[in-house]
């Protein structure tokens, strides 16, 4: 497989333009400034990007990941036209801690203009759908997904995409001051319908 150049569709919908799947690239270190100006997104994430050059930093961080095997984060763009990539949406990843190992983790956040709109449950579904059928043959069988239990929203994306909760976590102050919740996909369960 070819990492550097691995893109994922999501289709359109009727309410919906299609979503591309992409690597991030330092010419969104501008959008990602901009994006995370929203509050809600700096509550949910465990960085803050207040200028280019650290959201440079990042990106490099995310193109790290892609190198070394161990963290495939996407982009997610609307893509209005075919091939062509329009407005930064959000963002999904796959965090693997050592190839051959039977779970990973999912993470995602979108994008304020973009919430409400199925971004983060398209995205997700079309990234899990991904990371089981690349990295099964390394024997990857099961996909966690975890947030803080006030994320509501982080919730309801789980459940449509079929991520089942598994386990209350306790609270780790100071990064998770408050119980949190463990949601597992596994290979045995059904895919979400798109």
């Amino acid at each position: 497989m070819d990492e550097i150049t691995t893109l994922l569709e999501a289709a359109a919908t009727p309410s919906a333009p299609a979503l591309l799947l992409r690597q991030w690239n330092l010419t969104d270190a501008a959008d990602l400034v901009e994006l995370y100006q929203d509050n809600s997104l700096r509550r949910w994430t465990s960085v803050a990007l207040d200028d280019e050059v650290g959201a440079m930093r990042w990106v490099r961080d995310q193109q790290n990941g892609w190198q070394a095997g161990n963290r495939f984060a996407f982009a997610v763009v609307e893509s209005e036209n075919p091939g062509r990539s329009d407005k930064l949406v959000g963002h999904v990843v796959l965090k693997r801690t050592a190839p051959g190992a039977p779970s990973a983790e999912v993470g995602y956040w979108t994008a304020a203009h973009a919430r409400g709109r199925g971004v983060a449950p398209r995205a997700l579904q079309v990234l899990t759908e991904w990371a089981i059928t690349a990295f099964s043959g390394e024997g990857l069988q099961r996909l966690e997904l975890l947030h803080q239990v006030d994320n509501v929203a982080s919730c309801r994306v789980a459940q449509k995409c079929r991520y089942e909760l598994t386990t209350l976590l306790p609270a780790a102050p100071p990064a998770f001051p408050l119980e949190g919740h463990l949601h597992t996909w596994a290979r045995s369960f059904p895919v979400a319908e798109s």
